[in-house]
C-alpha cells in the first residue's frame, strides 16, 4: 500500500534547506496558533518585531520575536491542514528553532468537555497522509511525552480544567461521519483536528521538540452538530486564556 512506503532517507529531492536558511538570533522556541483572531490579539498583548517571513501559495506568514518572562519567544500563525502545517514546521526548525509549541481549536467527541476547555493530547490517530512520509505506518503516534506532566502541573496550579486523551487527526473535515465518530470514540479519542499527527511526526523525524494542546470548540457528540466557539470571533476570553497558557509554558520549558 502507498502509505506503507516509508523511506527513512533524510534527504529528499526538495528539502527545507532549499528554501530556508538558518536565521541568526532565531528563538529556540516558537509559539504558533491556528486562529487569526487569537494570534492578532497575542501580538497586541505580547508585542514582538518581525524577524522573518514565510510564504505559501496563497498567503504570507510573518515570524515575530518577543520577550516574555525573560525568555525570547518566536510567534507565528500556522496555516490549517496537515501538509502545510508539516511544511511550515520543517521551515521553522530549519530557521533554527528547537521547539515548536502549537495550539488551536479542536472538535470534541465527548459532549461533557466544556466550550474552550483545554485538551492535552497524549496520542494522535493518524487518519491523514502526511505523517506516513515521516514515520513508518501505524495507527497512532505518541504525542507530548516529554512535556505532558509539566504542562498539566501548570494547568493545575492555575486552576484550569483540562482533559488528557487521544486525538483523531483527519484530513477530511466533511467526512467525519457518525459511524467514524463512533469508531474513533471506541478507540479512545476525545477530540478531532487536522494537524497533530503530522506535526508530531515531523518533530520525531527531525529529532526536534514539539508540544501541542487544544481549546475545545465545536461539539460532534450530539444528534446535531453544535458550532459552539468554533467561529474565529467567538469566545475571545477563553481563547486568550489558552494563548496565555501557551506563552507561560513556553517561558518555562
Amino acid at each position: 500500500m502507498l502509505l506503507e512506503e516509508f523511506d527513512e532517507n533524510r534527504t529528499a529531492v526538495l528539502n527545507p534547506s532549499n528554501f530556508v536558511e538558518p536565521l541568526a538570533g532565531m528563538p529556540e522556541i516558537v509559539v504558533s496558533c491556528f486562529e487569526r483572531g487569537t494570534f492578532s490579539r497575542m501580538l497586541e498583548r505580547y508585542g514582538g518585531g518581525q524577524i522573518a517571513l514565510r510564504s505559501a501559495a496563497n498567503m504570507e506568514m510573518p515570524v515575530y520575536a518577543t520577550k516574555y518572562q525573560g525568555r525570547r519567544i518566536g510567534l507565528m500563525m500556522m496555516d490549517v491542514g496537515a501538509p502545510v502545517c508539516a511544511a511550515l514546521c520543517e521551515e521553522i526548525y530549519q530557521m533554527g528553532a528547537k521547539t515548536i509549541l502549537l495550539f488551536g481549536s479542536c472538535g470534541v467527541l465527548d459532549g461533557d468537555i466544556g466550550d474552550c476547555s483545554i485538551i492535552v493530547p497524549n496520542a494522535a490517530l493518524r487518519d491523514e497522509g502526511t505523517s506516513y512520509h515521516y514515520l513508518p505506518a501505524s495507527d497512532e503516534i505518541a504525542v507530548n511525552e516529554t512535556h505532558l506532566a509539566a504542562f498539566t502541573e501548570l494547568l493545575e496550579q492555575c486552576g484550569v480544567h483540562y482533559t488528557v486523551g487521544k486525538t483523531w487527526t483527519t484530513d477530511a473535515v466533511y467526512r467525519e461521519t457518525p459511524a467514524k465518530i463512533a469508531r474513533r470514540k471506541a478507540q479512545g479519542c476525545v477530540c478531532v483536528e487536522m494537524e497533530c499527527a503530522a506535526a508530531a511526526a515531523v518533530a520525531q523525524f527531525r529529532g526536534k521538540d514539539f508540544f501541542t494542546f487544544f481549546f475545545a470548540a465545536d461539539n460532534l457528540d450530539a444528534d446535531e452538530w453544535d458550532a459552539r466557539s468554533l467561529d474565529n470571533v467567538a469566545n475571545p476570553t477563553g481563547k486568550d486564556k489558552a494563548a496565555w497558557l501557551a506563552m507561560a509554558f513556553a517561558a518555562q520549558i
